[in-house]
């Protein structure tokens, strides 16, 4: 199963889209504030695309994440950076995302390995490859994570 977390307006054909208000080609409606919904690593591949700053404990979504992906899965993620006045300028952005605030969660640096257990994060993931978008008011990184377990 592929994964299309926050899909919006924009389901992808050949994934199962998800979002937390119903709509055209949304299959499941879901928050994924909460315990998400699939039983562990099970899900082969996410696309999550501009969600992830509306969900307020970033160690909570991490976690969920890397729970729900198979060993050696991939997660595509885009977020607008702290870098850009987007991140804080919606008024529906609750968490706050930067390149670094991903290796809280990579297998092997400083700050998973020295402050992950102290802050409650069982995710491990190898970051893979990213990419900055430069536009008027954002910048946005998209990370692609591969789940390690």
């Amino acid at each position: 199963m592929k994964l299309n977390l926050g899909c919006g307006d924009t389901p992808m054909v050949g994934w199962f889209n998800v979002d937390l208000f119903p709509g055209p080609g949304v299959d499941a409606v879901v928050d994924l504030r909460y315990p998400w919904p699939w039983p562990d690593s099970v899900i082969d591949e996410v696309r999550c695309w501009h969600t992830f700053e509306h969900l307020p404990d970033r160690v909570h979504t991490m976690n969920e994440l890397w729970r729900v992906l198979k060993p050696g899965a991939i997660a595509e993620i885009q977020v607008p950076t702290v870098d850009g006045v987007a991140a804080f300028s919606s008024p529906t952005h609750v968490s706050y995302w930067h390149r670094q605030t991903f290796l809280h969660f990579e297998a092997g640096t400083a700050h998973r390995e020295r402050w992950g257990a102290r802050d409650g994060i069982v995710a491990r993931f190898a970051a893979l490859r990213e990419h900055t978008d430069t536009l008027p008011d954002t910048i946005n990184l998209t990370i692609w994570l591969q789940a390690i377990k």
